[in-house]
This record gives structure tokens, C-alpha cells and sequence, in this order.
């Protein structure tokens, strides 16, 4: 039995302007403060002695290689993102960014924000436009009505509420 498995798929490279300054702010805190405290810690355990049973020298070290691969991923993924930081002219379509509200077939709201796959936050209701939701929701209008098909074969339908969007900060 192999190890390979199949790649994968590409993750779409929109973000909001928010989310780009969160990774942005992410990756100087860990270069500027994070990595600088722990490169010290580990430099004051490495001079106590026998590196090898040094619990605070293995654990800063691990940490120091967490540190460099989360720096690594957020330089080059930061590289390759494209910034939406405009309100499109249409606001009764949804585009990215866009807050959408909707109804099931309960009479049940919810709000989503329909954002890039950097910025998943259920907590605060954003979903990736790469997810299947956000996929039925994309160039819909206000007062259409959507199928989404769950992995086990139901039907959900919904229709669209609410299409809003905010303001954006350009203070990148």
C-alpha cells in the first residue's frame, strides 16, 4: 500500500480586504514577535547542558519549525492572493463578499458571508466560496430559490432574503 494520495483541488485566490490584512497582521506577529521569543527561549535552554533529555529545547525547537512552516505558507499563499476590496454595481446579485440571508423550507433564517478559503469562520457565518452552498448562491438575484443536494442525497431549498454588502476599509 502507497502513501500517495491525489492532490488537492486548488482553492480559489479571493480574499476580502479584512481577511487579507488578518493574514498579513498573522505573519508579522509570528516573524516579528513569536519566532524572536522563541529563538531566545531556545537559545537560554541550549545553554543549560545536554540537549538531548532539554524538554525546553526539543518543545522550542518543534515550536521554531511550526513557526517557519506557518511563515513559509502564509508568504507564498499572500503572494498569490487577489484582494476584492470593491462593491460590484449589481447588489441585487451575489458576488463575493456578499452578506446573503435566506429562508428554508422551515421558515428557518440564516445569514452567510460568502468569502475566500482563507477566511472560513463558522463562528461568524463566512463560508468559502469554494463550498457547495456558496456555489448555488453565486450570480443568484434577490427572491430566487436554490437546490443544494447534501452528501447523503437530500434536497434542501432556499430562497434568497437578503443580499448585502459592506463598506470596504482600504487601509491595506
Amino acid at each position: 500500500m502507497s502513501r500517495w494520495r491525489p492532490p488537492q483541488p486548488k482553492s480559489s485566490n479571493y480574499i476580502t480586504a479584512e481577511g487579507y490584512k488578518r493574514l498579513n497582521d498573522e505573519l508579522k506577529y509570528l516573524w516579528k514577535v513569536k519566532r524572536p521569543e522563541v529563538t531566545q527561549a531556545v537559545k537560554e535552554a541550549a545553554a543549560q547542558g545536554d540537549r538531548s533529555e532539554n524538554a525546553e529545547y526539543i518543545y522550542g525547537k518543534k515550536q521554531l519549525r511550526e513557526i517557519d512552516r506557518r511563515v513559509r505558507y502564509l508568504s507564498k499563499r499572500l503572494d498569490h492572493l487577489k484582494v476584492v476590496d470593491r462593491i460590484p454595481d449589481n447588489r441585487d446579485t451575489v458576488f463575493f463578499g456578499a452578506w446573503v440571508t435566506l429562508v428554508d423550507e422551515q421558515d428557518q433564517q440564516q445569514r452567510y458571508r460568502i468569502v475566500g478559503p482563507d477566511e472560513i469562520d463558522p463562528a461568524q457565518s463566512y463560508i468559502s466560496m469554494d463550498s457547495p452552498l456558496a456555489r448555488v448562491l453565486l450570480k443568484k438575484q434577490l427572491g430566487d430559490e436554490v437546490m443544494l443536494r447534501k452528501p447523503n442525497g437530500d434536497e434542501v431549498w432556499y430562497e434568497i432574503l437578503q443580499i448585502d454588502y459592506e463598506a470596504y476599509d482600504s487601509g491595506l
